[in-house]
């Protein structure tokens, strides 16, 4: 486990002082379990960009490749 010095704005540290008095847990773990949150959340994020800018530069090859199924698929009728 590492040491990490944090400064935190005081209106987050307030906010956060008064979370944990109401939920009983230490300091520490819910800061650990709110980074590994962000982590989570964040990772979607980048997938989901990745993800958005592949399907633009596949999009003109899906539509050619749709056309072409759809011309066989007239044929077999």
């Amino acid at each position: 486990m590492k040491t990490l010095s944090l400064k935190l704005d005081d209106i987050i540290f307030q906010e956060t002082e008064q979370v944990l008095a109401k939920i009983k847990k230490p300091r520490n773990r819910y800061i650990n379990e709110a980074l590994q949150y962000y982590n989570r959340l964040q990772k979607k994020r980048i997938t989901a960009r990745l993800l958005e800018k592949e399907s633009m530069l596949v999009q003109a090859d899906s539509l050619f490749v749709l056309a072409e199924f759809e011309n066989l698929y007239e044929y077999e009728d």
